[in-house]
């Protein structure tokens, strides 16, 4: 059997193995030692295991994983999550669909800081449903805001999904960052515009709020006010190269921590709870990066990307007919794997094509967080639709997958924007000092 056969038949049962719930990264790693066993022998495959797990997650630039982590958590804790969503609420609650809006934006302030899909959404659930319930929104548009608008926390920087497709394709952290401003402002407005048509059509699933006061609106707006200035900070800190990613995250979470004191939340058990939540979710983010050097030494010795390559040269095919059927390929493998490991065992396979094509690797970074987000959003295995239906008593999971289509259609209007006009993501890096 050839090696590229073997590698074809390793990228089978790495689907396999995760069908059957193996841990992605455990998954990666055991086809990546099979493999590489049957096409170079035990012996050097063994030699490879010797170093590559330690190389792998040794580099000073994995630091910045365990830190924006960890800016995120003391966020969560800090409360504040409440505060954006009551000072964007008082700016615009009283529009038709105005809690649906305040509760997208709040998502996209939050998911600035918080860095996470998942935190984001459930998170945020916990405090925009009791209040879209009590103000008589449908709860399909409750739960449809809520899921596609949990969605921007890997969209709108610091988000640790484009920090590790930065390490992964070797990319300038920083530019990835200022690379996801624009779209993430896109994605905002494509999701406000589709929740306010859906209240506007529907004038029963989002009813107008109470206007709020000029006196009012400032005093909330006074709230979130350091919540925006440690964004500017670290954002703004990379942007001028006044401190390196690394350094801006931990800048990110030394403020999240002072912004929890300051709210009287931080306890022991906080405290103590944050490290430990921090430490567990960067010991699986560093798994699955061990699990996924292992499978890339066993890629490339197969020659199977080399193969693929080979055939899209071949075939003479327009190079955004090529970008077009990637893309296809992430929306569909989406629907059934989530959106770390669709984004590592991709990777590897697509990205030597799109630099073949002369494709930015920054740009076309941004449109895989883009089908990412998609994916969290879309059944069977869409984990934001799980997230809100486990967080919200008495809400179904079908309740939830119908309310969210009118944000599916915004997210591949989206999509095509972006892949329409790439200086919306390439503008900013541009400027980069």
């Amino acid at each position: 059997m050839s090696p590229a056969a073997i590698g074809a038949l390793g990228m089978a049962a790495l689907l396999g193995l995760i069908a059957l719930r193996v841990p992605i990264g455990i998954a990666m790693g055991l086809v990546g030692i099979a493999g590489g066993a049957l096409i170079n022998g035990w012996d050097a495959t063994a030699f490879v295991l010797g170093s590559q797990p330690f190389s792998t997650i040794f580099p000073y630039s994995l630091s910045v994983i365990p830190l924006f982590i960890l800016m995120g958590v003391f966020a969560a804790h800090a409360g504040l999550s409440r505060s954006l969503y009551r000072a964007i609420y008082a700016l615009i609650g009283h529009w038709r669909g105005g809690l649906a809006l305040a509760t997208i934006g709040a998502c996209a302030l939050f998911g600035a800081i918080c860095g996470s899909s998942l935190a984001t959404a459930a998170t945020m659930a916990r405090v925009a449903v009791p209040e879209m319930r009590r103000h008589g929104y449908d709860d399909r548009l409750s739960a449809g805001s809520l899921a596609a608008g949990g969605t921007l926390g890997i969209m709108i920087p610091p988000s640790i999904i484009m920090v590790i497709y930065a390490l992964l394709t070797e990319q300038s952290i920083g530019r990835m960052f200022l690379a996801g401003f624009l779209p993430g402002a896109v994605a905002t407005i494509c999701y406000m515009a589709a929740a306010y048509l859906v209240a506007r059509y529907r004038p029963g699933a989002g009813p107008a709020g109470e206007r709020v006061g000029w006196a009012q609106r400032l005093a909330t707006v006074k709230q979130v006010a350091p919540v925006l200035a440690l964004f500017v900070v670290v954002m703004g800190g990379m942007y001028v190269g006044l401190f390196s990613p690394t350094e801006g995250a931990a800048v990110g979470s030394f403020g999240a921590f002072v912004l929890t004191v300051l709210a009287g939340r931080l306890t022991w058990k906080v405290f103590i709870d944050s490290l430990r939540e921090t430490a567990n979710t960067t010991a699986m983010i560093f798994l699955i990066f061990i699990g996924t050097s292992v499978l890339q030494y066993f890629l490339e010795t197969s020659t199977l990307p080399r193969l693929l390559n080979d055939l899209i040269v071949d075939a003479q095919l327009p190079r955004y007919v090529v970008l077009t059927i990637i893309l296809v390929i992430y929306l569909i493998l989406g629907c059934f794997l989530d959106s770390l490991s669709m984004l590592l065992i991709t990777l590897p396979l697509f990205f030597p094509i799109i630099k073949s094509l002369g494709f930015d690797p920054i740009w076309f970074g941004i449109l895989v967080v883009c089908v990412v987000e998609i994916g969290l959003i879309t059944p069977p295995v869409g984990m934001n639709l799980f997230v809100i239906a486990s967080v919200v008593p008495d809400l179904s999971l079908r309740t939830v997958v119908t309310g969210v289509t009118p944000f599916i259609v915004a997210d591949l209007v989206r999509l095509v924007i972006l892949v329409a006009f790439p200086w919306i993501s390439l503008w900013l890096p541009s400027l980069m000092k």
